[in-house]
């Protein structure tokens, strides 16, 4: 597995090593200790989440703050932009976002740790997302950003509008947010 780190730190893209041949590929998807050992994540998934959306679909930008969720996302099937906003008040890249293409073909995985907003919008037709988390879902500990927040400023690449649902609509700003300290 190759390790990306990006701009954020914590925030990290991961390439596993695909075998290929005539019949088609293999890899390991999830392996506690390459992911301990290349990456130093050690943390207990508990909850495996998917889901399917159609092109233009953005979710996000989504996070909990009394059960926070450590993420790690791939696109099972066709492509998005991944995104993970910095939303603890007392790190130095606080409000600062970092995004990559995750997709079937480049079988990256993103690691977003637990205080980041997080969201992704749909590139392909359709687009299978699975992510594994460190905490289970939390209803009255969910909360969101709006996906458009210009003091974030995240630059999604999609000309016309997406597709959002009304809630993510009407999440709050950034300023307005429930954070981490």
């Amino acid at each position: 597995m190759k390790l990306i780190k990006t701009r954020i730190e914590g925030v990290l893209v991961l390439e596993p090593t695909v075998h290929s041949d005539g019949r088609g590929f293999f890899f390991e998807s999830y392996n506690k200790r390459s992911f301990e050992r290349i990456a130093g994540i050690n943390r207990e998934f508990v909850q495996d989440n998917q889901s399917h959306s159609i092109k233009g679909v953005l979710r996000g930008l989504h996070y909990q703050i009394d059960h926070p969720q450590g993420k790690l996302v791939r696109a099972v099937s066709g492509a998005v932009y991944d995104v993970a906003v910095d939303i603890r008040r007392s790190s130095p890249t606080f409000g600062q976002w970092v995004g990559v293409e995750l997709s079937e073909e480049n079988r990256r995985f993103a690691w977003i740790p637990e205080g980041f907003a997080h969201g992704f919008l749909v590139l392909s037709e359709t687009a299978d997302v699975q992510y594994k988390v460190t905490d289970y879902y939390a209803p009255a500990s969910e909360r969101s950003i709006v996906w458009n927040d210009p003091t974030v400023g995240i630059d999604w690449p999609r000309s016309d509008g997406p597709i959002v649902s009304s809630r993510d609509m009407a999440a709050p700003r950034l300023e307005k947010a429930e954070l981490f300290a």
